[in-house]
């Protein structure tokens, strides 16, 4: 149950000030946070060098690890000129701001497109991954490729890498040891093949972090907290337990309070189950 608990982390909501997350981590022993760095009160481009540091160095003192999550409104799938040149800035400057803040990560996406523009929007991001994973090589960080949760068929767009085609179109076509999984359970319960489809599909070899959250299987986005939709945890421990993960998982539902005692719930239901 410990190992676990310790293993667990929260997303840090857009709206929380890091300072503020990294004093709730001290406090409840919350060892992994994912940060937001694009709206105040945390703006990368508004940060000084100083406050930077001072992050990156309470984080250090009190063991405290860190990655930064981009945002998936910015399309990596874009192409038009001008606008493409800003999505290539946006996650460049992104993994710059990740590493000064001492981050370890940073959770990237496909992009999404709006139906018949598919295949050009899928050829586009991956070949903006593949410039973002050869700029990673150079600066040692990781790119988590996260997937996705499937809009409904009659919505105008729909996000890339949500089922497990087009996940591994992205996994089969980028050579980097750098680009790595953010496995998104309750994205994967929205679909047919489900959370042990992606597993199958995809092994945990390249797999970094495990994102929470209930929801109901082939229903819509919902990010509940744990218990209040049928997402199955304990089949998702087993599975990937079993498949000898060992890396973080991040908590990312409802309020910070909601995430700090859903990571109590989760350890427990773990614990109960002899796993």
């Amino acid at each position: 149950m410990q190992d676990l608990r310790q293993r667990i982390g929260i997303d840090l909501r857009e709206h929380v000030k890091i300072e503020d997350g990294i004093q709730l981590a001290i406090e409840h022993d919350i060892r992994f946070l994912d940060l937001k760095i694009d709206v105040p009160p945390n703006a990368a481009h508004a940060m000084s060098p100083e406050r930077m540091d001072m992050i990156r160095s309470a984080c250090a003192e009190h063991g405290i690890r860190t990655g930064v999550h981009t945002m998936s409104a910015v399309n990596t799938a874009e192409f038009a000129a001008h606008v493409s040149d800003g999505v290539d800035r946006y996650l460049i400057g992104y993994m710059d701001a990740c590493k000064r803040l001492g981050g370890e990560w940073i959770v990237v996406h496909a992009g999404y497109h709006f139906g018949s523009d598919r295949k050009a929007r899928m050829e586009a991001s991956l070949s903006r991954l593949g410039r973002i994973c050869e700029y990673a090589e150079k600066i040692d960080l990781p790119v988590l490729l996260e997937n996705m949760n499937r809009e409904p068929d009659d919505a105008e767009v729909h996000y890339l890498a949500y089922d497990i085609e087009e996940t591994l179109f992205y996994f089969d076509r980028l050579d980097s040891e750098r680009l790595r999984w953010a496995f998104t359970a309750n994205h994967a319960h929205l679909v047919p093949e489900g959370i042990g489809g992606f597993i199958e599909a995809m092994g945990m070899d390249r797999c970094d972090e495990i994102r929470l959250a209930d929801c109901f299987a082939c229903g819509k986005e919902e990010h509940l907290r744990p218990g209040e939709g049928n997402l199955d945890f304990i089949d998702l421990f087993k599975r990937v337990e079993a498949l000898g993960y060992k890396g973080r998982y991040i908590n990312a539902f409802g309020t910070m309070d909601d995430m700090i005692r859903g990571r109590e719930y989760l350890a427990e239901l773990y614990s109960d189950s002899n796993l």
